[in-house]
């Protein structure tokens, strides 16, 4: 049955198939389910045992089986307790980074010249660049200059730091190099270029180390590179990459929105963990979402998702949800070793609203293929005009996906157009939209801290409620690490055990670097 179909004969649909928490409302009413199937999902969640591993994860049980690693991000948020023989540091930690915060928003904090340090750059990749990234251009606003102001540089292509330092004085930068191994290649390149750039502004007899801090918990290689001890912060091990922002990762957060915002930040994402872990199934905003986003792909064999926010502010959401979805449940291998005979992780991507309007929400339309919605859309205040057009986008946009216009509507509209029969028949058949697009609608009173925190904490208990449910290890990524040790194989020149292909690529890009052929 098509989703308007069921709209058609269940008048108190929205009622019944959305669900709130904290100013946070999940609209599930236009996904192509119906009660019978949400609650043949929510026993499936049952014979799967999802509260037993909800449980677990929340107790500190090593849930990283193939690691022998607890999952507890949940703890540096407040909403489980932290391993004893990790409290003591943990708290040291927070103190830390909330002093060393204060210190530079007040501008006491300054560099080798005796300048306070009015931008802050932080050089990382991943989990140590996606979250913190897109939390602060969601929770900065647009043309405010915060002081100091924060930029994030990850990719080692030389440009993107270039960028960022374009009108920056070396005298007043700060650089936090965050990388939990402090071995990650491309972070590293950028923090020797950074250091490179330093001396160079500095000039000579000024000592550079005042200009870094690092995230890492190797105190050794930091030590080794010129950051000393004390502007070191270590984070636990039990925290992943993707699930890092809430600690010491988020440093350059914390400075771009200060201590008091960054509190809130956390709030909002306990309120979630504590909501994830208290309210049952079939109430539970996780565990739906989960369900609903498990029958896309495994029962209706919808193979993308794609995230549409509509506030620029979270214009990397899609980004960040990218690692936190595909690296965690991109996998096929089970618990017990074999291979999942069903799809896991859906493909996700999206881009911002009202922009991919414009372009790539024809797919949607009229293209071949099913694809999954998630409309991301802060409702904001009653005299934001600007916001409330992108509202009001948002609802139609999800509207004419799911209802679609068929060809006798087509039709009738060429017609009332002044349109001949003839010319009406010809142009009709493309003006037809399918839709039973079947989508999702998060709303949030306003793109805050406390949603944001509240939004992030969401998707990921999500992912964990799929990933549990596939029977699948969401916390390591051993794929992505196949890739790095192929990348450091070619730096060190082994090309005899690689492909013809690649050996073949590499050969002809050293013949253009000595002479490119531009006939």
């Amino acid at each position: 049955m098509r989703i308007a179909e069921l709209f058609e004969h269940d008048a108190a649909r929205f009622a019944t198939l959305s669900f709130g928490h904290r100013g946070l409302l999940l609209d599930l009413s236009k996904q192509s389910i119906d009660a019978p199937a949400l609650a043949a999902l929510v026993d499936l969640a049952g014979q799967a045992r999802l509260p037993d591993g909800i449980e677990a994860l929340f107790a500190g049980e090593h849930l990283n089986f193939t690691e022998d690693r607890a999952v507890l991000h949940m703890a540096l948020r407040g909403a489980c307790a932290a391993p004893l023989e990790d409290a003591a540091t943990l708290a040291q930690s927070q103190q830390r980074m909330r002093a060393f915060t204060v210190a530079l928003r007040s501008g006491t904090m300054t560099g080798a010249t005796g300048k306070p340090i009015r931008l802050v750059v932080n050089l990382g990749i991943g989990g140590s660049d996606l979250g913190p990234r897109m939390a602060a251009q969601a929770l900065v606003p647009t043309g405010l200059r915060a002081t100091p102001e924060v930029r994030f540089v990850a990719n080692i292509d030389r440009r993107e730091l270039d960028e960022a330092l374009a009108d920056a004085d070396p005298a007043s930068t700060l650089f936090v190099v965050s990388s939990k191994s402090f071995a990650t290649a491309e972070t590293l390149a950028n923090a020797q270029a950074a250091r490179a750039w330093l001396q160079a502004g500095l000039g000579a007899g000024c000592d550079p180390a005042l200009h870094f801090t690092a995230v890492s918990n190797a105190t050794d290689a930091a030590a080794a590179f010129g950051i000393p001890a004390e502007r070191v912060f270590p984070l636990p091990e039990w925290v992943g990459g993707r699930y890092s922002v809430w600690s010491t990762i988020g440093l350059p957060l914390m400075i771009a929105i200060g201590a008091s915002e960054f509190d809130a930040f956390l709030a909002g994402a306990r309120a979630m963990d504590e909501h994830f872990r208290t309210a049952p199934p079939g109430e539970n905003l996780p565990v739906l979402m989960g369900l609903a986003g498990l029958w896309n792909t495994d029962f209706l064999g919808i193979e993308s998702l794609a995230l549409l926010p509509y506030a620029h502010g979270l214009r990397s959401f899609a980004a960040w949800l990218q690692q936190l979805e595909m690296e965690s449940n991109g996998k096929r291998c089970l618990r017990d070793g074999s291979g999942s005979v069903i799809h896991t992780s859906p493909i996700v991507w999206g881009g911002v609203g009202t922009v991919g309007q414009h372009a790539f929400h024809q797919l949607f339309y009229q293209g071949t293929r099913r694809v999954a919605l998630d409309f991301i859309v802060p409702v904001a205040a009653a005299d934001d005009v600007s916001q409330r057009s992108l509202v009001e986008n948002a609802f139609a946009q999800s509207a004419a996906l799911m209802s679609g216009r068929d060809l006798d509507t087509a039709l009738a509209s060429l017609r009332a157009k002044g349109l001949a029969e003839s010319e009406a028949a010809v142009l009709a058949p493309h003006l037809v939209c399918p839709g039973n697009q079947p989508s999702t609608t998060v709303l949030l009173p306003a793109l805050d801290a406390f949603s944001l925190g509240q939004l992030m904490a969401l998707y990921e208990h999500k992912v964990f409620v799929q990933g549990w449910i596939w029977g699948i290890n969401s916390f390591d990524q051993y794929g992505v690490e196949l890739g790095k040790e192929m990348a450091r194989s070619l730096s060190a020149g082994s090309g005899e055990n690689h492909d013809a292909s690649t050996a073949g690529l590499m050969a002809a890009a050293e013949a253009m670097r000595r002479t490119p052929d531009r006939s």
